[in-house]
């Protein structure tokens, strides 16, 4: 499991236009790092239209917000296009960023197991280390949550 205060696991994963983004690209800003399951799912939408109406504090703050789940950079187009996402979505289908970060894991649903991503966002600092983690977060109030926590400190 990550710590707070280590270096955050780089990545480079295909934006929804298929243009890669590395998480370097934002070193010397904080950046949010949100994990969601399934693009077009209830609390994915509810989560990223949550992220999407607080986008314009979050640029206030010059603070960047990424989203990653296993959709193709088609479905992240079309999501993104339906709700008017503002923010980068990454598409990470061989699970490279959701391993490392963690978040592959174990999930029970109606009495099912199976492997699956656990909704959890990463606020990652300015020096590129993880400066706050969030573990299954509640989608409609998960943004709400990270503005509070970027103004306080």
């Amino acid at each position: 499991m990550l710590e707070i205060n280590t270096p955050a696991p780089e990545f480079t994963l295909p934006d929804k236009d298929g243009n890669p983004v590395s998480l370097s690209d934002f070193l010397g800003k904080r950046v949010v790092v949100y994990f969601y399951p399934k693009d077009n799912t209830s609390g994915c939408t509810k989560q990223a239209c949550a992220f999407a109406a607080a986008y314009d504090e979050f640029k206030a703050l010059d603070v960047p917000v990424i989203g990653i789940s296993r959709d193709s950079t088609a479905s992240h187009t079309k999501f993104a296009e339906k709700y008017s996402l503002p923010f980068i979505l990454l598409s990470d289908p061989e699970l490279n960023a959701i391993q490392a970060y963690g978040v592959w894991q174990e999930k029970k649903m109606c009495g099912k197991v199976s492997m699956g991503v656990v909704r959890t966002t990463f606020i990652i600092g300015a020096d590129g280390k993880i400066e706050k983690i969030m573990p299954k977060v509640k989608p409609d109030t998960n943004a709400a949550e990270v503005l509070e926590y970027l103004r306080q400190n």
